[in-house]
């Protein structure tokens, strides 16, 4: 059994970061930038954006947080974002979500130019990569191919099922899968009969946040697990499937698997860096 590793895979993409922004360091030309922002104080969003800075810093690319209040206004956001929007030096924007309850997340989002969306999730380029031309990927779907690959999983062919409906990974994932030329079964958590239908995939990929929402026996023997969600049980961090307690199981039964955490999560950071050097070049 094949274990995905997120973490290895991870150093390898943003080493070839590094590598490039050296020589952009050598060349005296001005350094990707990204511009996160986040509004209020939940201490999870907080970690998040103090993670994805520390990452850019360590790339050596540059970034700027912008830390606004939680009673900031919808219009207060919209025009920091705006000045983002203008500012010739900022590469990518990137919203840390969720907002507070009376900000509309939608409404900001779309407000990004999407040329300088760093997490892939404009209306715009949600539409280009459904058209195969994309301008820029969704972190964690393009994470979730790139650790395929990058472990020889072949994808052509196959049958996949995708276990989550979101914006933010299920259909976006489907799609990348369907574009490798899988077939590619979408389902939900209200699928009916869904263990029936995961047991009959190659690939199977779950997105749901439901803990043991699947089985180690409701897979196909042989079969490829990526767990993206993160819930926690008695033992701590799990996925849908994957946890402490399966992880044995999982092992005999399939034939690679991501572990929770150490799996997608750390992709996600790694195509987010790729996301601001892809948008610098494009922007240049």
């Amino acid at each position: 059994m094949k274990l995905l590793d997120g973490k290895q895979c991870a150093q390898t993409i943003k080493q070839q970061i590094a590598e490039e922004v050296t020589l952009l360091q050598a060349q005296a030309a001005r350094l990707p930038k990204l511009a996160l922002v986040l509004v209020g104080d939940r201490e999870d969003s907080l970690s998040y954006v103090n993670s994805k800075a520390k990452n850019c810093t360590k790339l050596g690319m540059l970034c700027d947080t912008y830390h606004m209040a939680e009673q900031t206004s919808q219009e207060e956001l919209l025009h920091l974002i705006g000045q983002l929007n203008a500012d010739a030096a900022v590469d990518g924007i990137l919203v840390q979500l969720p907002l507070p309850d009376h900000l509309d997340a939608d409404l900001v989002l779309d407000a990004v130019d999407y040329r300088k969306d760093a997490d892939g999730l404009h209306y715009v380029n949600l539409g280009l990569m459904l058209t195969g031309h994309h301008y820029v990927l969704p972190c964690t779907p393009n994470g979730i191919l790139q650790l395929l690959k990058a472990n020889d999983i072949p994808l052509k062919g196959k049958h996949a099922v995708v276990v989550g409906r979101s914006m933010l990974v299920g259909t976006p994932t489907a799609i990348l899968l369907q574009q490798q030329h899988a077939t590619v079964t979408q389902c939900h958590s209200r699928t009916t009969r869904l263990a029936a239908v995961c047991s009959q995939a190659d690939i199977v990929v779950t997105a749901t946040g439901v803990n043991q929402l699947l089985r180690p026996e409701d897979l196909k023997e042989g079969a490829v697990l990526v767990d993206v969600a993160m819930n926690h049980d008695e033992d701590g961090l799990c996925g849908d499937v994957y946890s402490k307690k399966t992880a044995p199981q999982l092992a005999e039964r399939l034939s690679a698997m991501s572990p929770v955490p150490g799996g997608v999560g750390p992709m996600t950071i790694a195509m987010l860096m790729h996301n601001v050097l892809e948008l610098y070049k494009k922007h240049r």
